[in-house]
């Protein structure tokens, strides 16, 4: 079958799973924050010596990128950090207090929203409250997203002063009708630029997000975008599918489907950055990710150590996770966790003396079962069973086993070169939720 036949077929709605079960399948009713703290007081005394990740989230954009699907709030008032990260903070001691001492960090990464928005003192001021007084990991690594038009050497040096040493610019694509359809500006110049001083200050790994699939966008500007993001040459490059989702994210209305590639267009513009990307010498890691062979990523992917969380793919490994700041999702291995959607109820929570969880679900032995499974496709690409495989997930699987997509033998599934593509579609036969419940309504952005 050729690959756009493939496509045509397998094109559906479908999770990335940076969780099992995915977020619409909590199940909330179930579930209180009182549960998820003594699940994560279990975790915590079990897998204290590993540490933990840290993710903060920062949600404050001077302006609007209508592609964007984050959970965000617009404002040129920068008077909102300080109140914002007294809560962060406040949000830390309750976790402190409920740990029983301050955990060793071994992760930390600020997303957004635009991290760079804050001002490098009051970022400076956050983190050295936050880390200053726990003891780092030997290990620890320690990333945040920049804006390429507002990240300043300021934020580098400090970030890095603090023990920062990757960073990741959201270029998405530099064709100036996709940016203006899109919102979003910056010229290669400046991610250049801002790239060359965060080399020059000592950052490690440098990562490009692009998007392919925007509205606007077509075969001669991506290969542009592609081809002055590989000139600059980032460590890692995040090639992602631009998911189209304008029943949750309003500002996706400002553009119709008409403006967007689809089908077999959309396929093209895929096939040809990864072939550009390929043949520039970074490799395929996990789904949607390159890099270079000097880069951690790589390196976790080749020793089999490559993780994937709500932050997406990681070279670290803890059992849990901790989320700041409005709508971050935590995670103790045994329970997901999510805060308050905005930024009004969030710090009510807080200044109210609560931790802002406001949904979560606790995962049954199933769910743990099935989570490892697909981690390891999204991982490493195939997964072992110790005993027979499931009927329900064979029966699920046999479409792509004919189309030669993966490989069934001696129980390990194992996804073949052009079954990577579909790696999504893979994991939703393992999705047991899914199938047992089909959505009346999309909830997933389509799989390519």
């Amino acid at each position: 079958m050729s690959e756009e036949s493939l496509l045509r077929k397998y094109n559906v709605a479908a999770p990335r799973y940076t969780s099992y079960p995915t977020v619409p399948y909590w199940e909330n009713d179930d579930f209180t924050a009182g549960q998820w703290q003594g699940r994560l007081v279990a975790a915590y005394e079990q897998h204290k010596s590993e540490g933990i990740s840290l993710y903060i989230h920062l949600p404050f954009c001077e302006s609007l990128c209508t592609y964007c699907g984050c959970n965000t709030r617009i404002t040129k008032n920068h008077g909102v950090e300080l109140p914002y990260i007294d809560a962060l903070l406040k949000e830390w001691e309750m976790y402190c207090t409920l740990l029983g001492e301050r955990p060793k960090i071994k992760e930390i990464h600020l997303g957004g929203g635009t991290p760079t928005f804050f001002s490098a003192e009051n970022l400076k001021d956050l983190l050295q409250a936050i880390a200053g007084a726990a003891q780092f990991h030997e290990n620890a690594a320690c990333s945040f997203e920049g804006h390429p038009d507002n990240t300043t050497e300021a934020h580098l040096q400090v970030l890095y002063n603090l023990g920062f040493r990757r960073v990741s610019f959201g270029i998405q694509d530099f064709d100036p009708k996709v940016q203006f359809m899109i919102n979003r500006y910056q010229t290669p110049a400046q991610v250049q630029a801002i790239t060359k001083l965060a080399r020059k200050i000592g950052y490690q790994s440098i990562n490009f997000d692009l998007i392919y699939g925007l509205p606007g966008q077509n075969m001669k500007g991506l290969e542009e975008t592609i081809r002055e993001a590989i000139g600059i040459r980032p460590d890692r490059i995040a090639f992602y599918s631009y998911a189209h989702v304008p029943w949750v994210k309003a500002g996706q209305r400002h553009f119709t489907e008409s403006d967007i590639p689809q089908g077999d267009e959309k396929f093209a513009l895929y096939q040809r950055g990864r072939e550009m990307l390929v043949t520039a010498g970074y490799e395929e890691i996990g789904m949607d990710h390159f890099a270079l062979k000097t880069d951690n990523l790589y390196i976790a992917y080749t020793e089999n150590k490559l993780h994937r969380n709500f932050m997406g793919y990681t070279d670290q490994y803890t059992h849990i996770l901790l989320g700041l700041g409005v709508s971050s999702i935590s995670d103790c291995g045994t329970s997901f966790a999510q805060n308050a959607k905005t930024v009004e109820e969030y710090k009510k929570y807080i200044n109210d003396g609560l931790l802002a969880v406001q949904k979560g679900h606790l995962l049954t032995e199933e769910d743990l079962y099935i989570r490892k499974h697909i981690l390891n496709l999204m991982c490493q690409g195939n997964t072992y069973f110790d005993t027979e495989i499931p009927a329900a997930i064979t029966e699920r699987l046999q479409p792509m086993l004919n189309d030669g997509l993966l490989t069934i033998k001696d129980g390990e599934i194992k996804i073949q070169p052009k079954g990577r593509t579909f790696m999504r579609n893979v994991c939703m036969a393992f999705d047991n939720r899914l199938w047992q419940k089909q959505p009346q309504t999309q909830l997933f952005s389509a799989a390519i």
